[in-house]
This record gives structure tokens, sequence and C-alpha cells, in this order.
């Protein structure tokens, strides 16, 4: 039987997640597994994570997270912003791993067929803080309480004047593909930040949600026919549902976040057959 998987926030740069990922298996030959972002902060790292996994499961689909894109100054790839993303992409294309450049392809296990569309939104500084109506307004309140995104000095826009002007590009150009989608077949919608804004409510620092999405994805999950939504970023894995749509957060964080759980992180997590309750 064909499963569909899905991990994410793997950050191999830290060794026990990198034991982790060794361990990864499929369950069956013909799995299918989603990687909504995150794998490590230098292509050497991605490069290992995707060949290693795509010697294991039938298909591996690659959304890309905000490590990926970030420039360390350590980093022998000196590539930013856009020319950074297409350096993925052509690394995803010849290890055969699909990126949100390719046709969405189908998934026909059960309870599919499904269309598996990867996303690469970003954010645009919509989901501000409490109080706060402006990006300046809710960069200040972050920088006040220490709360601030590694992006704002690692992740680079180039030649996009800003990452909310990248990010309202990727919108449009995403949302465009997706009108074309045959709306018979169900998508499985995978992107590293959730479509809505619900999810960050139970972050513990509310003013990191301005680096988590952008409120022009807010009904994606109901414009189109979505049997599910897979992100990460969070660091909370979890399944919740929104308006009669799974969303599933299916990350493994950093060691100290899951070292103390009882279940240390399950995965990676299926996502269809639907498991039975």
């Amino acid at each position: 039987m064909s499963n569909l998987v899905a991990v994410s926030d793997l950050h191999v740069t830290y060794q026990e997640n990198r034991e982790v990922v060794e361990q990864l298996r499929a369950a069956s030959p013909q799995d299918w597994l989603l990687v909504a972002g995150d794998v490590g902060e230098r292509l050497t790292d991605v490069a290992w994570v995707l060949s290693l996994l795509k010697e294991r499961f039938a298909r591996v689909v690659w959304a890309p997270g905000n490590h990926e894109l970030w420039t360390m100054p350590d980093d022998p790839v000196t590539l930013r912003g856009v020319e950074r993303y297409e350096a993925l992409v052509e690394l995803c294309r010849r290890l055969d791993v699909l990126t949100p450049e390719d046709p969405y392809e189908t998934w026909h296990g059960p309870d599919g067929p499904v269309t598996i569309a990867p996303l690469f939104l970003g954010y645009d500084y919509t989901w501000l803080p409490a109080g706060h109506d402006t990006k300046e307004s809710g960069l200040a309140y972050a920088h006040q309480t220490g709360v601030v995104c590694t992006d704002e000095y690692m992740l680079h826009p180039d030649p996009y004047p800003t990452r909310e002007d990248w990010c309202r590009a990727r919108v449009a150009e995403t949302e465009r593909r997706l009108k074309e989608c045959d709306p018979a077949v169900p998508l499985v919608l995978v992107n590293h930040y959730p479509l809505v804004r619900q999810p960050t409510m139970v972050l513990r620092f509310p003013e990191f949600a301005q680096w988590c999405g952008t409120e022009l994805t807010a009904d994606w999950h109901t414009r189109f026919n979505t049997a599910a939504m897979v992100y990460g970023h969070l660091h909370i894995p979890r399944s919740t549902v929104y308006d009669g749509v799974p969303f599933e957060e299916v990350s493994l964080g950093y060691p100290r976040e899951w070292r103390p759980r009882t279940r240390p992180h399950g995965l990676p997590r299926r996502i269809l057959p639907v498991s039975p309750p």
C-alpha cells in the first residue's frame, strides 16, 4: 500500500537531527514523502538529506523553508535571494526531487487521487502583533522584546526590494497555477508556513507570527479543493482542522524541543490514507 507522508524542519546542522534523518524509512516502497522546508542552511546539507531520502521513498517533494534561503557568512555558496532559490531548485532537479517550479504531480494511493502542490510563498508582515498596524511598528515591538527572526539578517530578497515584495510576487504566480488545476481532483498543499494565521496563536512569543505567513492566502484552503494542508516552521507538531480542512504541522525542530517528548518525533507523519480513529 502506498502512503503519503511528510516531514519538515529537519535542521541537520544538529548532529542529533542528522541521526533522526538517517533513521527515516518508508513503510512501503511506494510511499511518497513531502518535505516542507528547513532541511538546513547549506546546499551541501540539503543535497545530503534529499539524496538520502530519494533513495528510500518512491517520490520526494520539497518546498523551501526560510533556512535554506539564508546566506550565512561562512557559507562557501554566497548566492542570495532568487539566485539562491534557483540554485536549490536545480539541485533538486539533479536529484529528481519535485519543487514548486515543477508541474504538480498526482498521487494515486488510498484516499486519492490528490494533486501534490509544493508552494513557495514567503511572508509579508501582515500577521502583526496585537495593537500594531504597520510593519515598522511590529518590528520595533519585536526588537523591544528581543524576539526577532534571523531572516532579518540572513534572508535576502534580491533582486526584490523587500521580502514582502518577493512574497507578493510568489503568491500571485502560485495562485495563477492553482487556478489551472483540475478542481475535481483535491489538492494537498505543501508550504513551509501555514496558509492561515490560526496555528500561530499558540506561539509562546506571538510577535514571531509576522515571520510566519501572509493574509493573502487566508482563504486558499476553501477557495481551492483542498484535501490537506502540510506545513512546518512553528516547531509545534500537531493536527488541526480549519473550515473542515486538515492542517498538519510536521516539523522535527531543534533537539531541545523534540527530545523531551514522550514520542520524540513520530516522523514521517502519514497524511494519506487518513488514519482510522
